[in-house]
């Protein structure tokens, strides 16, 4: 699946993604600014380091429509959401929190990890000793990448088939 993230003008507050499956289908939603790497390119970064192929772009990809799959990746209450999406959504939650303080603290990440999968009532992901620091790494890689997208331009990113 290709994501196509374009940045609205300098006096927005939301800028575009497009996915485009395989089979040529879109589905599309505004990112809203928030000072760091948006959320759902976030997402990019830990769905494919992970290889997690069952999380929210796996569902996009599957056929699911952008506005849906955010909703159901965010509800704590969906028992039917597999394990993975839930482990997605908290990694980049946690990744979040770890970009708004300037610094990566690998406890702080594996706690925060931990604290949003328990208070979703699901598992916490066992996950490779080093993977924060990576994580965190990549996000600001490709923030670096985004910053430089001029206004009105874009950033086209290849979710490989996993």
């Amino acid at each position: 699946m290709k994501l196509i993230a374009t940045r609205r003008g300098r006096t927005d507050k939301y800028d575009d993604l497009l996915c485009v499956r395989r089979d040529g289908s879109t589905t599309g939603c505004a990112m809203p600014r928030q000072g760091i790497l948006p959320h759902d390119l976030v997402h990019y970064v830990v769905e494919s380091t992970l290889g997690w192929c069952h999380a929210f772009y796996g569902m996009i990809a599957a056929g699911a429509d952008i506005g849906p799959a955010m909703e159901q990746a965010h509800d704590p209450g969906n028992a039917a959401l597999a394990d993975q999406a839930i482990h997605a959504e908290a990694v980049v939650e946690s990744l979040q929190a770890q970009l708004w303080s300037g610094t990566f603290d690998a406890a702080m990440f594996d706690e925060g990890v931990r604290t949003a999968c328990t208070g979703r009532g699901r598992s916490v992901p066992t996950l490779p000793a080093d993977i924060g620091r990576r994580l965190f790494d990549a996000v600001l890689a490709l923030d670096a990448r985004w910053q430089q997208v001029p206004w009105h331009g874009t950033l086209e990113l290849d979710l490989p088939d996993l």
